[in-house]
């Protein structure tokens, strides 16, 4: 069975925290459900983050399809952002609302970090397509991917945001208003493997971010989106046709002019040579996450699945090379603004088996989950930590650099807790 823990009231010590949490299981029994999921959050958030805390686990992904489908057929929920490349995602998305393409390619080539060879992810996709057929547009779901076009160890050429933006522009725009003609911009782009250049992440001069052609190529980029924002009034509120949707075209035009900026800076600070190269370059990883989430949350209820340390409020930490890098995630960024409507669920889990994690210590958070007999439960995570003030669970440490445990000083920040028991093949 699958349960919501009410956090309300504990006794100070570990054992008596589970006795007691046993008798409030009883009294609170839910189904772990979209409708349960939203009932621990004092409104409906507009934007509904559920994060994981590794990678590559199919059960995790299983749940994450079974909540969508619940929060599109019962409380109004229409798109679905996860960690990938927000480019590369236009194909799964023109693929599960028009059909264009196959499930094969979508799968293939609409998915970054490797995510398109889960089967949860490909069935994602073929339910969100058998579920559009035969739907009018406004009743339709929505797929994207709200990472940029860039991995840990590298980035993409701008030259796909950057010649769409043009090309949209000189559609529409007075071409005297151009900064450039896209003859220009091919010559100043080059050859593409010269921004993707694998040796960049780890050796700043093999950047091509920093050159003369980098630099020039980031003033016109900034000068394409001005000429976008004057044209705001003529491209956003034209009136749509048989033939185009100018809205779409429109949301399409910024997504490429966020792109193409975001990445023409992200190349610049890959050249950089300074202590601080990679904790900025993460920084502005997060930043570009955030302005997609934002945007995709004007057109309505948008689900977020990411890694826990992408959405989480607190600042946000990981090793590479052996140095400890910090950053405010593209949740903590969306979170901070004015009037945000961002809820943050955070999953924790007890066991992955085949990755050498095994059951969790009892003086940790994972260890008094871990206790109850259910597979999967569902927390009030800020009366969880109220309840557990007086006795301060211990941080869990995991031998596998994949995994990151629950911090329990983050737990307060937390609107919900899921909790999975385990994933992966079981022995």
């Amino acid at each position: 069975m699958t349960l919501v823990v009410s956090g309300k009231s504990f006794n100070r010590s570990f054992n008596d925290t589970v006795e007691r949490m046993a008798t409030d299981i009883k009294e609170s029994v839910r189904p772990v459900d979209a409708a349960a999921l939203l009932a621990l959050l004092p409104s409906r958030p507009r934007m509904l983050a559920l994060g994981e805390p590794t990678h590559g686990e199919d059960d995790l992904l299983d749940l994450r399809n079974l909540l969508f489908r619940q929060l599109v057929e019962q409380e109004g929920y229409r798109t679905i952002a996860i960690e990938s490349d927000c480019l590369a995602g236009l194909r799964v998305d023109a693929y599960v609302t028009t059909g264009a393409g196959t499930l094969d390619e979508a799968v293939a080539h609409g998915f970054s970090h490797g995510f398109g060879a889960s089967a949860a992810n490909r069935e994602l996709v073929r339910w969100m397509r058998a579920h559009n057929e035969g739907r009018p547009a406004a009743e339709q779901v929505r797929f994207a991917g709200f990472d940029g076009p860039l991995e840990i160890t590298g980035a993409e050429s701008p030259r796909t945001a950057l010649t769409a933006l043009h090309r949209h522009l000189a559609e529409h725009a007075d071409p005297d208003l151009l900064p450039c003609t896209a003859a220009t911009l091919d010559r100043l782009l080059g050859a593409d493997d010269r921004w993707t250049e694998p040796a960049a992440m780890m050796d700043p001069t093999r950047s091509a971010g920093q050159s003369a052609e980098a630099a020039q190529l980031r003033l016109i980029a900034d000068d394409l989106v001005a000429l976008l924002d004057t044209l705001t009034p003529q491209l956003a509120t034209a009136p749509p046709s048989e033939e185009r949707d100018p809205s779409e075209e429109w949301d399409r035009a910024r997504l490429y002019a966020r792109t193409a900026v975001g990445l023409l800076r992200y190349h610049h600070w890959t050249a950089d040579t300074s202590p601080g190269r990679m904790a900025r370059l993460i920084g502005l990883r997060g930043a570009m996450m955030a302005d997609n989430l934002l945007a995709l949350a004007e057109r309505g209820p948008v689900l977020v699945f990411a890694h826990n340390s992408h959405l989480q409020r607190e600042r946000s930490s990981m090793r590479m090379g052996g140095v400890r890098l910090e950053w405010w995630s593209a949740g903590a960024l969306v979170a901070a603004r004015p009037g945000a409507d961002y809820a943050f669920v955070h999953t924790a889990l007890g066991t992955i088996r085949h990755r050498g994690v095994d059951t969790p210590p009892p003086d940790t958070v994972e260890g008094l989950l871990h206790a109850l007999p259910d597979d999967r439960v569902l927390v009030d995570a800020r009366g969880l930590a109220a309840a557990l003030t007086g006795t301060p669970p211990a941080p869990r440490e995991s031998p596998w650099f994949g995994y990151a445990p629950l911090d329990p000083a983050h737990l307060a920040a937390v609107d919900g807790l899921l909790y999975v028991r385990d994933v992966g093949p079981q022995g």
